[in-house]
């Protein structure tokens, strides 16, 4: 249980002094409870969060991430309507979970970011960190 506390702080500090502007980068083994941590912080610190699991997200949510990059308004509609979640800006997460399986994700983060609307964490088990992701 400590060593839980003392990653959900330092997820904390990253809410509280890099996001927007820098995606939280979890990284670890399988089954180590990343996941639960991103989502029990979007649970107990943000408005609303969405999960966007890329082992299971169908091809129309991919392609969110592919071809709406130049109309974002339309990216987070899609979302808003597919996961059934209302976003809310500069008080929601997004989560991206197994991001290493879909790299096209990644690419889109520095978009995203720019745009500052909402904050994002992204999770895998091998991929690489990029300058615009703080490692924690």
């Amino acid at each position: 249980m400590e060593f839980k506390r003392k990653i959900y702080d330092k997820m904390l500090k990253w809410k509280k002094e890099y996001a927007p502007h820098y995606a939280l980068f979890i990284k670890g083994a399988r089954r180590v409870g990343k996941s639960t941590l991103a989502l029990k912080l979007g649970k107990e610190e943000y408005k609303s969060y969405i999960e966007i699991r890329f082992d299971r997200a169908p091809n129309e949510i991919k392609n969110l991430f592919v071809n709406s990059l130049e109309d974002l308004d339309i990216l987070f509609n899609q979302l808003q309507i597919f996961y059934k979640t209302k976003l809310y800006p500069n008080e929601s997460l997004i989560i991206l979970d197994e991001i290493q399986l879909f790299p096209k994700a990644r690419q889109a983060l520095k978009t995203l970011l720019e745009d500052k609307r909402y904050d994002y964490i992204e999770i895998g088990s091998l991929a690489s960190i990029t300058k615009k992701a703080k490692k924690f």
